[in-house]
């Protein structure tokens, strides 16, 4: 099969763990030239050296993508470095979960969740929108959820981030026809990313699971126990119930690995057995 990701410059957001090392370390290994941004250091340090390990192009920066200047930033070294910038994935984001009752305890988790999902894809947006149009070609990859499909009860500011970005994604595609391509990735819930650390009150996951959230409870426990059901785990089973962070990672790599002229615009990444309503 032909490499559309061979020696394209991508710089991926939230590098230091989760998608974004998975996604850098798939890319690299095609052939790409990556950086990769953070605000965890160490983090970045550990992603390097495991794609250099592999004979992979990557270097990184710390970045905080709240900070337009940092991110500006982010993208003149990219430039300085490679001479362009070919695919930028926004990729950083928090998931924290709350009822509306929850308002104390989540209001800092909610300003942060706002300045990282919905201004951070926006900076992430605007700092390479320039460099693309004046190469004449780009490709922008926004990380959404299905949260931002439909409202639920608990989701009310993470869902409206990932709407947010929903919205952000289509405007920039019909702005930029020709010139930018533009993917928004939607993927449902994805255990073993670190995202459900910051849910504030665990009650809000009932919203998107409906009338299922006791039989979701119970299967995902024993997805996770010592001897879980074949039938679960085997993502080549109709039963596989709970993505893994890296068939996600191959998803948006193959979004990004195409030829220029063929955009997928719009990706909703599930476990074909998970429970989620929307």
């Amino acid at each position: 099969m032909t490499n559309h990701i061979d020696q394209k410059v991508i710089i991926i957001t939230g590098g230091a763990s989760g998608f974004g090392r998975l996604v850098a370390q798939k890319t690299a290994a095609l052939g790409a030239k990556v950086m990769v941004a953070d605000v965890n250091q160490d983090g970045l340090t550990e992603t390097c050296s495991l794609i250099k390990a592999e004979g992979g192009i990557v270097e990184s920066l710390v970045a905080d993508v709240t900070d337009r200047s940092q991110m500006s930033a982010l993208a003149d070294r990219t430039v300085e470095s490679h001479g362009a910038i070919d695919v930028m994935v926004n990729n950083a984001g928090v998931m924290p979960l709350a009822l509306y009752e929850d308002h104390v305890d989540a209001a800092e988790a909610w300003d942060r969740c706002i300045d990282i999902n919905l201004k951070g894809v926006l900076h992430g947006i605007i700092c390479v929108h320039d460099q693309m149009i004046r190469q004449g070609r780009g490709h922008i990859v926004n990380l959404s959820s299905v949260y931002g499909n439909h409202p639920v009860a608990g989701a009310a500011v993470y869902g409206a981030t990932k709407a947010a970005v929903n919205v952000l994604s289509e405007s920039l595609r019909q702005e930029s026809q020709g010139r930018i391509k533009v993917t928004t990735i939607r993927p449902t819930g994805v255990p073993g990313t670190g995202l459900a650390d910051g849910i504030v009150n665990p009650a809000a996951l009932q919203g998107v699971l409906g009338a299922g959230v006791d039989k979701f409870m119970a299967t995902i426990g024993r997805v996770f126990s010592d001897d879980p059901p074949p039938e679960l785990i085997d993502p080549d089973r109709i039963e596989y119930f709970a993505l893994s962070p890296e068939l996600l990672a191959d998803q948006i790599v193959f979004a990004i690995d195409q030829p220029w002229g063929v955009s997928i615009s719009d990706l909703t990444v599930r476990a074909s057995g998970d429970g989620y309503m929307i």
